[in-house]
């Protein structure tokens, strides 16, 4: 019973602390709109939003969870907050978890505003919601734990922003979230598969129009070794570094 006390007295004051502050929240606007107004645009006013929909909605999350969590734990660490955790009676699983929830929320979140925009553009009642939903929740969790290890790499804030560039821009290009996989040259492609979010986008991509490439049930136990992998890796590092 402590330990949930803990889990959710923690994850609710990073919630009131961090997410729910206005610029985070119109970042969860802002960024889906802007990119759906591009591709829009850029199409002259036809736009197949269900083509390119499960890249806008994985980007939506893979930004909103990565900025947050590294943000967030490396400024509680430099500001030795997170320190204090550390002296509570609880595990260190827990703690993460707690501290990890909270992106997984957001991620969620910013998954909602790409669908409510489509349906101002296009039909989306064919959407089969049953891979949909947890595909959006399993590409929060990887995006989260991803978030987690790069904040547990970094010491300062801005090395945290530029060590998830690293890991974001390439996924835009690779991931075939708007350029299909099949399109790519071949000695690209094996990059491709080793990044989480392809699979996420794959399984969305089946959701809403039934073309992806890989078994959507391939796809869900990649993104749960990703996420298991660096989670055990994070807590690894956490425990080697931050631990004395």
């Amino acid at each position: 019973m402590k330990k949930w006390i803990a889990f959710i007295n923690i994850l609710l004051k990073d919630i009131k602390t961090y997410y729910l502050k206005p610029p985070n929240i119109s970042w969860g606007i802002i960024f889906p709109f802007s990119w759906t107004l591009m591709f829009f645009l850029r199409s002259g006013g036809s736009v197949d939003i269900p083509d390119f929909l499960p890249g806008l909605v994985s980007l939506s999350i893979l930004f909103g969870t990565t900025s947050m969590l590294a943000v967030t734990i490396t400024f509680e660490k430099k500001q030795a907050s997170f320190d204090r955790l550390l002296l509570a009676p609880i595990s260190l699983n827990t703690l993460m978890f707690a501290k990890t929830g909270g992106a997984v929320i957001f991620g969620i979140f910013n998954a909602l505003f790409p669908l409510l925009i489509a349906v101002v553009f296009t039909d989306i009642s064919g959407i089969s919601w049953f891979p949909a939903l947890p595909g959006i929740f399993f590409i929060s969790v990887t995006s989260a734990f991803l978030g987690l290890f790069i904040s547990v790499s970094a010491r300062e804030v801005f090395e945290a922003q530029t060590f998830s560039n690293f890991f974001r821009f390439p996924m835009i290009f690779l991931c075939g979230l708007f350029i299909p996989l099949s399109e790519m040259p071949g000695f690209i492609r094996p990059l491709s598969y080793i990044l989480p979010l392809t699979y996420g986008a794959d399984i969305l991509r089946y959701a809403i129009g039934g073309n992806n490439i890989f078994d959507v049930w391939f796809s869900f136990l990649v993104l749960l070794l990703y996420s298991g992998g660096l989670f055990m890796i994070s807590i690894k590092n956490i425990r080697k570094k931050w631990i004395l």
